[in-house]
């Protein structure tokens, strides 16, 4: 952990979580990017261009995803609490109207659980955000039509 916020509480940690959450609900990417610190690292593991660093370089990111996806909301079903750091799993759900990790969504309804390690600075804004998603359950709900128009 870079410089790691040890005296940042669970109920701290989860405040600004929660902010970070909110306004990806309402697809504010400033907001978003307002959550992280200036050089933070963002990893969403199998998004292409891989891991950026600073908040502009977050930017794409969000652009897409929200292009992508609507309606999100964020259910936190387990927290783990450390030094600086915590472990969110959580299920998003929402619809598909654009190409979600370039599936086609058609708008369709979709969830899936998401797994989120955050690094807290001394700030108190989120210095990492590493992300992993449950792509099973997203290529479960958004089939593709193969090329011979079979499903």
């Amino acid at each position: 952990m870079r410089g790691c916020a040890m005296g940042i509480t669970p109920e701290q940690m989860d405040r600004k979580i929660e902010e970070h959450f909110g306004f990806e609900a309402r697809d504010d990417v400033d907001g978003v990017l307002a959550t992280l610190a200036p050089d933070a690292e963002h990893d969403i593991v199998g998004w292409p261009p891989g891991p950026s660093h600073g908040r502009e370089a977050a930017r794409p990111f969000y652009e897409a995803m929200f292009a992508d996806l609507a309606d999100s909301r964020v259910t936190p079903l387990r927290r783990l609490y450390g030094h600086g750091f915590m472990v969110d799993e959580s299920l998003w759900q929402g619809r598909a109207p654009g190409r979600p990790f370039g599936l086609e969504g058609r708008g369709r309804p979709l969830s899936f659980r998401l797994l989120h390690i955050f690094e807290f600075g001394e700030s108190g804004d989120i210095e990492r955000e590493n992300v992993w998603v449950d792509f099973a359950a997203i290529i479960r709900q958004l089939p593709q039509d193969r090329a011979d128009g079979q499903r």
